[in-house]
């Protein structure tokens, strides 16, 4: 029994050196990073959707990316329109949407045709991931927003996550009164083609959990159907003790960079074989509640 102990015993000396030596998940890497690693996102480019059960989910607008659409879609929020809506659509492996349609009365000082915004110069800030991509000829971040470009111009990707402006036919039908978030895999086809507002900061759980929906592309046949959404508000507009703070991986740092590689090169134990390479729509920032 002695030597038996003490074999068991070399046996996990050498297994904790070993789990010393492993590298570190991304996740792992992003738990160690040092405050100085993270940025906060703005208060006021934060929104808290309430539904009717008492769930939340909490988005951040891209103000820099989507600056007209942005305008509209705080206007709403400011306005108390949200709160007389509902999620309308949940379409299997694609998009939840909510919001109303595009014939409902908005309130003054929305602009009713907005443009595109889907696409733009590409910026000197553009930070590019080192790996090819199916739909662009690089895609990488401006500032922590996944973005690809064809050299010349740069737009928003359509990952898992992602808000965009539902919209009818003519791009400049948008306001910002129909959203809708990625819920499956990344539709990237429509990169370009509709307009990408924002991303789903936290309670993705409670947008992906509602039944889908019977009609047409996921959309609710019966009213009773439909998640009433009773709250939104900006954070910014919240006494500060009560406004949800939110922070994202800078990508100017060295806790980017040991990240992004290990986003690619998935190591030991479960990994035999690296896949030396990463989609942006698998290299999503961490974001963090603080």
């Amino acid at each position: 029994m002695m030597k038996l102990a003490k074999y068991i015993s070399i046996i996990s000396i050498f297994a904790l050196a070993a789990a010393d030596k492993a590298p570190k998940s991304p996740s792992e890497i992003a738990q160690a990073a040092p405050d100085s690693a993270w940025s906060q996102i703005n208060a006021d480019d934060i929104v808290i959707f309430t539904l009717k059960d008492g769930r939340e989910f909490t988005i951040e607008l891209a103000d820099k990316l989507s600056p007209i659409h942005v305008a509209n879609i705080k206007k709403l929020v400011r306005a108390g329109w949200f709160e007389k809506t509902s999620i309308v659509r949940v379409q299997d492996n694609y998009v939840v949407q909510w919001g109303a349609p595009e014939n409902t009365k908005l309130p003054d000082g929305i602009n009713l045709k907005p443009p595109a915004e889907y696409e733009f110069a590409k910026p000197k800030d553009f930070i590019a991931l080192p790996f090819k991509d199916t739909f662009a000829l690089h895609t990488g971040y401006i500032n922590s927003w996944p973005v690809a470009t064809d050299g010349k111009k740069a737009w928003p990707v359509h990952c898992y996550g992602a808000i965009g402006v539902g919209r009818d036919m003519s791009p400049d039908t948008g306001t910002g009164q129909e959203l809708y978030t990625v819920i499956g895999q990344s539709p990237r086809h429509l990169d370009r083609n509709i307009n990408i507002s924002g991303r789903i900061l936290s309670g993705m759980e409670n947008l992906t959990a509602h039944p889908r929906g019977t009609g047409t592309m996921g959309f609710y046949e019966k009213e009773e159907e439909k998640q009433p959404i009773i709250g939104a508000k900006i954070a910014s507009d919240l006494p500060e003790s009560e406004r949800p703070k939110y922070q994202v991986l800078k990508t100017n740092t060295k806790t980017f960079q040991e990240w992004l590689h290990a986003k690619a090169n998935r190591g030991a134990p479960f990994f035999i074989k690296p896949a030396g390479a990463v989609d942006i729509c698998n290299a999503l920032l961490p974001i963090r509640k603080k």
